[in-house]
């Protein structure tokens, strides 16, 4: 595995989730928190959206990277950040790096979705392509990180990433105080993380689920086995969540999440579909996987108040599921 060349303090603490929303919240959006009483009726459950949809570049990781590149020295800005991400990493990567004036690089596959390739180019960041393999990601930004010394910033291995991370949770519990249940999707884990880090800090009697792709199960299996095991083959439609954990998110998950429920492909487009239709806004398909997680769980969340972090909105839309 890659070495993060990012200097990252062990295990972060709600302390540094109320350090990193001090410092970024002039650069991001505070964004709403939506409820459906359509979606309530079908889902027998009270869900509140925290629409992450509508951060600049249409994703929660637009606060971890703010986090990340405004606590570099001098020095560091000077050579520039770089990072290996199939997309909503890489733009939000580099749209904080264009606000801070720093150069940003990054490694994408070549298959990443087009929408994502336009968004990373239009905020002014270098693209390497690679193939899609991890091992490919990683010698590609090796040997970029060696030509031009740049700060490699990892897309969740990485403690001010995670911490910028758990801000839509805080936000989200500063708003809605009395949440049984707060959820989020699990790819690499840093969102998931940092809203069990900010959610358990808050009111430790808050269950804090992560929600999978079965197609995508690493997290799941991981979670219930207790040992970290990599994404095989993910074959999801939700492209977001086919990334491996890493041992910093396999750790906060393992501590601090209450349980990892899987859904069905189906179920994703379900209630992606749903949200279009009853709530008139845009996710992408990563997103509608914890709302797919109620539907196919329904007595879990019956009666019970339930935040969900809708994580981002940048879809293909010539290549809609429905």
């Amino acid at each position: 595995m890659m070495e993060n060349k990012y200097p990252m303090s062990s295990v972060p603490n709600y302390k540094d989730v109320l350090s990193a929303h001090e410092r970024i919240k002039k650069q991001i959006l505070k964004t709403p928190v939506l409820s459906s009483s359509s979606i309530n009726k079908i889902t027998g459950a009270s869900l509140f959206f925290k629409c992450e949809n509508f951060q600049k570049v249409g994703a929660f990781k637009f606060r971890g990277a703010s986090n990340a590149v405004l606590q570099l020295s001098n020095e560091q800005k000077i050579k520039g950040v770089a990072t290996h991400s199939s997309g909503n990493h890489a733009a939000a990567l580099a749209l904080a790096a264009k606000k801070s004036g720093v150069k940003a690089y990054v490694v994408m596959p070549e298959n990443a979705p087009e929408i994502k390739k336009k968004a990373v180019k239009s905020y002014g960041a270098e693209i390497t392509f690679c193939k899609p393999t991890l091992e490919a990601r990683e010698n590609t930004l090796q040997e970029l990180i060696k030509q031009t010394g740049a700060v490699f910033i990892h897309p969740y291995d990485n403690a001010q990433i995670v911490s910028g991370q758990a801000t839509a949770a805080f936000e989200l519990l500063q708003e809605y105080k009395d949440l049984d249940i707060v959820m989020a999707p699990v790819g690499g884990g840093g969102l998931i993380s940092g809203t069990a880090i900010a959610a358990k800090a808050f009111n430790s009697k808050i269950k804090v689920f992560a929600a999978e792709p079965e197609m995508a199960d690493d997290a799941y299996r991981s979670f219930k086995s207790g040992i970290l095991l990599p994404s095989v083959n993910p074959n999801t439609i939700a492209d977001g969540l086919r990334t491996s954990l890493s041992e910093l998110t396999f750790k906060i998950i393992s501590d601090k999440v209450d349980n990892i429920l899987t859904v069905s492909e189906e179920s994703i487009i379900n209630a992606m579909r749903l949200i279009w239709e009853r709530m008139k806004i845009i996710i992408e398909a990563s997103s509608a996987v914890p709302l797919a997680a109620v539907l196919e769980h329904p007595l879990i969340f019956k009666d019970k108040k339930t935040g969900i972090i809708l994580s981002g909105g940048n879809v293909d839309l010539e290549n809609l599921p429905f």
